[in-house]
């Protein structure tokens, strides 16, 4: 499946889109995977089983399933990353609700997690239609991330009822915690940030001055910039415009 270069991150120096690859990230060549035979027999069915054997949908319905696939992809972009190496970002969040889990405690103004993310959906849709008149899954990406937006800055409008019930920003706190947990939690965003995985039984040996173990890889930075549709590189522009006008010490 193609994909738009408005999504892609672009390379700074010629503006053109960069490719999706297997493994983005300052880390070429490194797989977190490689190291599993020095990890005891628990820990290794546990990685390997998040790869091999991800939790099939139990608790979304097919629709409500669409709809947070749709939303996490906003959430966590992973237009850098080829189809076939992309993290499954809901089987964790379906599989936590169908077993009732929680972080083992709940804010007061917000419900139960299952009853959130039902609530979310019509909050989400009520915000699209007051702004551009239409459900979420219908709207161009940019607009889907203006509401996405104005949620994350506890400003949304439309949903009024709905947000009486549960907090924007709990609400937002929440969904990004499951989306980060999710994908942080898979050993393909491990080879991305070069984390070396479980550290027992072989245990960590260089404890200062941040150098990598012999089995890891040094960081290869590369520059980037947000895709073009992205919000995230319209605030980047808007910081750097108050930079010129304000300079280095301005508030932004």
């Amino acid at each position: 499946m193609s994909v738009d270069p408005a999504l892609q991150p672009e390379d700074p120096a010629t503006g053109e889109p960069l490719r999706p690859t297997r493994q983005p990230g300052y880390y070429p060549g490194f797989s977190t995977l490689s190291q599993s035979p020095f990890w005891e027999d628990a820990t290794r069915d546990v990685v390997e089983t998040r790869v091999e054997n991800p939790p099939q949908r139990r608790f979304f319905t097919e629709v409500e399933w669409n709809f947070w696939h749709l939303v996490f992809a906003h959430l966590i972009p992973q237009t850098d990353r080829t189809e076939d190496r992309q993290v499954p970002l809901l089987p964790p969040l379906d599989e936590r609700l169908y077993q009732n889990k929680t972080a083992g405690y709940r804010y007061e103004d917000m419900p139960a997690d299952r009853e959130v993310y039902r609530l979310g959906i019509e909050a989400i849709d009520a915000v699209a239609q007051k702004q551009f008149s239409g459900n979420f899954d219908t709207l161009p990406y940019r607009n889907r991330e203006l509401v996405l937006e104005s949620i994350a800055q506890g400003k949304p409008e439309g949903g009024e009822d709905i947000w009486k019930r549960m907090s924007p920003s709990r609400f937002w706190q929440m969904i990004l915690g499951d989306a980060s947990e999710a994908y942080y939690s898979h050993p393909w965003a491990w080879d991305e940030i070069g984390f070396g995985g479980p550290a027992y039984p072989r245990a960590y040996t260089r404890l200062e001055r941040g150098e990598p173990e012999p089995w890891e890889k040094e960081e290869r930075r590369y520059a980037w910039e947000a895709p073009r549709l992205a919000v995230s590189s319209r605030q980047a522009q808007t910081k750097g415009d108050n930079q010129s006008h304000h300079g280095s010490g301005g508030t932004h």
